[in-house]
């Protein structure tokens, strides 16, 4: 991304926010304040979400500043007095970051990102953070959806065209990767992130020809090592598959192979007759390639089928979200400054329960059993404690208070239904996911876009099929401890006690 990107703009972010910070400089409020990030729903009646974005929302963080026409913007707008507009000119995000590791698998309730400075700087971030995150943990997760429904076969993402404007392209083509694509058509993604970019030809390149053979035969010229041909045309079975094994044999005299690709018609049909023509010719090691408005349904329907597929191309269902319009992230204050200096929780209490938020500082947990395999995932309380010059917690772990051991049984609670918990016994490990990754400003090293993507790989694999499946998934356990229930329980009586 470059300077002028918007999203490294500070003026990327919500106007109440501004509107806000303002006010909270007028009435000289700038004490320390904890956000988190979470969702509260699971995108596509799904049983998991991928987490996505992080490495975006940290580079475009550490960017996020108003220039000179952004000052000059909000000047004529004649709303902040000049003091703060002078604050807002040398503006800089510098609080601390922590965060699950990305391509993490992750649940509703359980915070994702949490947030750490002063109230001001909390504020102006949050339009930033939720359009980055939101966005591409929703395509990670239905790339990760089509994948497993492929059977984890060769996904190829090819959704450019089809994208919400640029920026929706490029952050889908990142985050289509980490989800499970093996490649992208989109080029500047390639340049940009790393990603392996994969192509064919267009149905225009055949008929730019007098005749489909000629037409391949060129293309086979200029690619001889990466040849597929396109063979739904004109007609797939009387036409297309027969002069590509036709020019084929010319690939097989030099010693190359090739491929063909499907992108009309029945697809489990021609798949299978195609196969058998070309076995028949002698070609069995030649790919089919199918694309034509794939989703995840259709996909597993067709590998269930065991139609002889070798990889797919996958564009507008997986770019875009497909039945799913967004991602249902908020960006909530879990606890602020008081008088004192002591960090004190925060609650936001709603007659529907599930809007009602966990206060306080809080990690999570993921708890497995004895064989490495996610039995449930449980939010804790870190230690409350004054202001001082360093962050809260400068490493993943809480307070003894709350901390969950191994060998010892535990009561989780439900984290919207005060009533509803279970009793477990930690006979594996229980592992911390929040992890610092900016402090006071400075980002920390994070892992390269192909570490992500193989991390999700790893994380799936750490979860039971029940929660992988996509009709009716397994619902997986986020629960809360006693104390921090009690702590919820505690401060909606106060708060409803004043009313």
């Amino acid at each position: 991304m470059t300077e002028n990107a918007p999203a490294h703009s500070a003026l990327f972010t919500d106007f109440y926010s501004l509107t806000m910070a303002h006010g909270y400089w007028k009435k000289n409020i700038n004490h320390r304040a904890v956000f988190e990030m979470f969702f509260r729903r699971q995108p596509f009646g799904n049983g998991f979400t991928i987490f996505a974005g992080l490495e975006t929302f940290l580079e475009n963080l550490r960017s996020f500043h108003y220039s000179a026409d952004d000052i000059a913007y909000l000047r004529g707008l004649k709303i902040f007095d000049e003091s703060f507009i002078d604050y807002l000119a040398d503006f800089r995000f510098t609080g601390s970051i922590y965060a699950i590791d990305e391509g993490s698998v992750v649940f509703p309730h359980e915070p994702l990102i949490r947030v750490d400075g002063n109230i001001i700087e909390c504020q102006i971030i949050e339009g930033m953070l939720l359009n980055t995150v939101n966005f591409q943990s929703l395509i990670a997760t239905k790339t990760a959806r089509v994948w497993l429904a492929s059977g984890k076969g060769q996904l190829v993402e090819f959704g450019l065209r089809r994208a919400q404007g640029p920026d929706g392209a490029m952050s889908a083509s990142r985050a289509a990767f980490i989800g499970g694509a093996s490649g992208t058509s989109n080029t500047l993604a390639g340049k940009v992130y790393g990603i392996p970019v994969l192509g064919t030809m267009a149905h225009a390149w055949v008929m730019a020809f007098p005749g489909e053979e000629e037409a391949f035969r060129a293309y086979a010229d200029i690619y001889p090592d990466k040849t597929i041909f396109l063979i739904d045309t004109y007609d797939t079975l009387k036409s297309g598959v027969l002069n590509a094994i036709k020019v084929g044999k010319k690939l097989a005299e030099q010693g190359k192979n090739f491929g063909v690709r499907l992108d009309s018609g029945d697809i489990h049909y021609l798949s299978v007759e195609v196969r058998k023509i070309l076995d028949a010719a002698g070609f069995p090691d030649a790919a089919i390639t199918v694309s034509n408005d794939l989703d995840e349904s259709i996909i597993q329907t067709l590998t269930n089928a065991g139609a002889p597929i070798n990889s797919w191309g996958v564009g507008t269902q997986m770019v875009t979200g497909g039945t799913e319009a967004a991602f249902t992230g908020v960006y909530k204050l879990a606890a602020r400054e008081d008088p004192a200096g002591a960090l004190v929780p925060t609650i936001k209490f709603s007659d529907n329960p599930e809007k009602t938020t966990n206060p306080g500082i809080k990690q999570v947990w993921r708890i497995k059993d004895q064989n490495g395999m996610a039995v449930a995932d449980v939010l804790s309380l870190e230690q409350p404690a004054a202001a001082e010059p360093e962050p809260l917690s400068v490493t993943t772990q809480p307070s003894p208070l709350d901390l969950l051991e191994k060998g010892k049984r535990y009561s989780f609670w439900h984290p919207a239904a005060d009533y509803r918990h279970f009793y477990h016994e930690i006979t594996g490990t229980a592992e911390c996911l929040l992890k610092l990754y900016m402090d006071k400003g400075t980002v920390k090293s994070t892992p390269s876009l192909a570490e992500i993507k193989a991390h999700v790989a790893q994380d799936l694999d750490s979860f039971d099929s029940s929660y992988k499946r996509l009709l009716n998934p397994h619902v997986y356990k986020v629960s809360v401890t006693a104390r921090l229930r009690n702590l919820k329980l505690e401060l909606i009586k106060t708060y409803l006690g004043d009313l």
